[in-house]
């Protein structure tokens, strides 16, 4: 049973803390492991990375290659059912276009006493992308993450995916052939990110590097900040949607679920003025955890993570999102224009019932790089 609270009630504070204050990363100290991982790289280099490989992905690297060929990369995208090469492209073309608004423009000023001052943009030399490959594919964040490279000017980018027992994901090859990655490994893990930015006698250094990835992905690039640039060290994702008594319930359980299914970890909230909504809503969910794929990880999440909050109106929601700063905010209201713009705390907000995260997360052109509210 999901978490319910009321904000009218006595202790409606202790228990909204609890729940934004709550640890939802894994316990597991994992930086004992990474550190010895990262020193192991330094020293070995590319037959660290052998060793590793062979460990914990199952392959042999001098067998199944140190680098996927561009023409593999190209075949995987010619193999791809047509709808799903078609909705990459779109993606492509939208996160190409989107960020190509985002580029910064040198400057020039004479002050009063006639210096002159300026900026220039260069963009950096090189970048490694981590894109994770474990249970759930991920070509989007090939695209999010390569393809504003691509227009910043960046000349190198390396993309490091693990392959277990040497199989290659094709949608993940696919989304690198389409954003152009220039060198695409099949290394994963802490190991992973040590050879990025130590460099081997195979791979070299990079200048920075981005994308998600587990615990030890996470502690690797927190461990080697200062040596090589970052994007951030994110925790656990979530949702949080605001919604009013004309919102549609079905569709708002299916975007709390649709974050669930990332990751027993990921947190889906609802806050509304309607207690009617609440219980369709939480109808809604069970109905569809029975049919659901991922029905094991949703269940999870829902249950170990998840809450409906119950405020007397939206506008006194406020400052309770600010307070859990979501990574994702859907606003599902009549006035969600006047509600947004008094948000100051969320990573991305989606304004209206027919915008949904999926959107943002995939196709919108708005990059899913986000900070979490951790």
């Amino acid at each position: 049973m999901v978490l319910r609270l009321s904000a009218g009630s006595a202790d409606f504070e202790t228990a909204f803390a609890a729940l934004v204050e709550a640890r939802r990363e894994a316990d597991e100290d994992v930086s004992l492991v990474v550190r010895e991982v990262i020193k192991t790289i330094r020293r070995d280099g590319d037959n660290a990375l052998r060793a590793y490989t062979r460990k914990w992905d199952r392959h042999d690297l001098d067998r199944t290659g140190w680098q996927i060929d561009r023409d593999d990369l190209e075949k995987a995208f010619r193999e791809l059912v047509p709808d799903l090469r078609v909705a990459l492209e779109l993606a492509s073309r939208r996160i190409t276009a989107y960020h190509e608004k985002q580029l910064p423009t040198d400057s020039e000023a004479v002050d009063d006493v006639g210096v002159r001052l300026g900026a220039r943009w260069r963009p950096i030399e090189s970048a490694g992308i981590y894109v994770p490959g474990g249970r759930a594919a991920y070509p989007s964040s090939v695209l999010m993450n390569a393809i504003p490279a691509a227009v910043a000017g960046v000349s190198r980018v390396v993309m490091m995916t693990p392959m277990p027992d040497g199989v290659a994901n094709p949608l993940v090859l696919a989304a690198a052939y389409l954003a152009n990655v220039d060198e695409v490994r099949p290394i994963g893990g802490a190991q992973a990110i040590a050879a990025l930015a130590y460099g081997t006698a195979t791979i070299a250094p990079v200048d920075k590097i981005v994308g998600p990835g587990n615990a030890y992905v996470a502690a690797a690039k927190r461990m080697v900040f200062g040596k090589v640039g970052i994007d951030m060290v994110a925790g656990p994702s979530e949702v949080l949607i605001l919604a009013d008594g004309e919102a549609n319930p079905d569709w708002i359980a299916a975007d709390l679920l649709a974050q669930a299914e990332h990751d027993t970890a990921a947190q889906s909230i609802l806050v509304t003025d309607s207690p009617a909504l609440a219980e369709q809503v939480e109808r809604a969910v069970e109905s569809m955890l029975a049919t659901l794929p991922r029905a094991e990880i949703a269940r999870a999440s829902w249950r170990d993570h998840g809450a409906i909050i119950l405020v007397d109106d939206l506008a006194a929601a406020v400052p309770l999102v600010d307070r859990v700063a979501p990574e994702h905010l859907e606003i599902h209201s009549v006035d969600a224009e006047a509600l947004a713009a008094r948000i100051r705390h969320a990573g991305a907000i989606f304004i209206g019932a027919y915008t949904p995260e999926a959107i943002g997360d995939y196709v919108g052109g708005t990059n899913h790089v986000l900070p979490t509210a951790r």
